[in-house]
């Protein structure tokens, strides 16, 4: 694709709407595309700053009242009619810059709370899409091992932190190798597991909040997920495995000692 191409599907792209062909194909072009991987990055971080804003004021009791009562006064001094009591119906009074107003205001609300979709469901969105980027042939892993011990030092200086990885082949689960992956603006680590012919993604990173390790499973695009937070990191399962069997490796991973260094 160029960056013409980019540069006008790079709202769509953003907004989740294009179809998981076209996605791929724009994140193929960002991966080796300064000048657009930019621009998406500042297009992510105004969304980031537009979700992060009270959008949402309800207004005092008093200033609706006045608000009514404006309108009412100069739709009389217009008609001739006595003003109705305030929160009467006005609005087929409404004309000219007052109407156009009024559906600015509107349709500007409509576009907030569109944006306001909750974070988790906007990172849901970004984990499926690494982890359907990751089985095309050359991207599952950086390093490629079913030793945890050769894993896990894989990672030291390409992190600011180090990932737990944890050994539970034992338990049906093969660790298959690791990978760097991007996430909510920054580097995170991936884990791989495999379950007979299937793959779970783990993504890890320091977590924002000081929660436990309480499982949330949900589903996005025929994929499931877990979300748990533990010992200071978020972590995100994602696999096309049942959701049964993704939720029993994420209690493994959260019960299973840690591997020795």
């Amino acid at each position: 694709m160029s960056c013409r191409e980019i540069e006008e599907l790079l709202h769509a792209y953003s907004d989740a709407e294009l179809d998981l062909v076209r996605s791929l194909e724009i994140e193929q072009h960002l991966r080796t595309c300064g000048a657009c991987s930019r621009a998406h990055q500042e297009l992510e971080k105004l969304r980031s700053a537009v979700r992060a804003a009270p959008l949402y004021f309800e207004l005092p009791k008093k200033l609706q009242t006045q608000i009514y009562s404006a309108l009412e006064k100069t739709r009389s001094e217009r008609t001739g009619r006595t003003p109705a009591k305030p929160g009467a119906a006005w609005l087929p009074w409404l004309t000219g810059a007052a109407a156009a107003a009024l559906v600015a205001i509107v349709l500007g609300a409509l576009t907030l709370l569109f944006l306001r979709r909750p974070a988790d469901e906007l990172l849901a969105q970004e984990v499926v899409a690494s982890h359907i980027r990751s089985l095309m042939p050359g991207h599952l892993t950086d390093v490629v091992s079913t030793d945890e011990h050769t894993v896990k030092p894989w990672f030291n200086g390409k992190l600011d932190f180090s990932p737990t990885v944890k050994d539970l082949a034992a338990q049906g689960f093969t660790l298959a190798g690791g990978r760097l992956d991007y996430l909510q603006g920054r580097p995170v680590a991936a884990l791989v597991y495999q379950r007979r012919r299937h793959y779970v993604n783990v993504f890890v990173w320091p977590s924002a909040r000081n929660g436990g390790g309480e499982e949330r499973p949900s589903s996005h695009q025929g994929y499931n997920l877990v979300h748990w937070n533990q010992s200071g990191m978020t972590y995100w399962a994602v696999s096309d495995l049942n959701s049964d069997e993704l939720q029993e490796f994420s209690r493994l991973m959260q019960a299973a000692p840690p591997s020795l260094r």
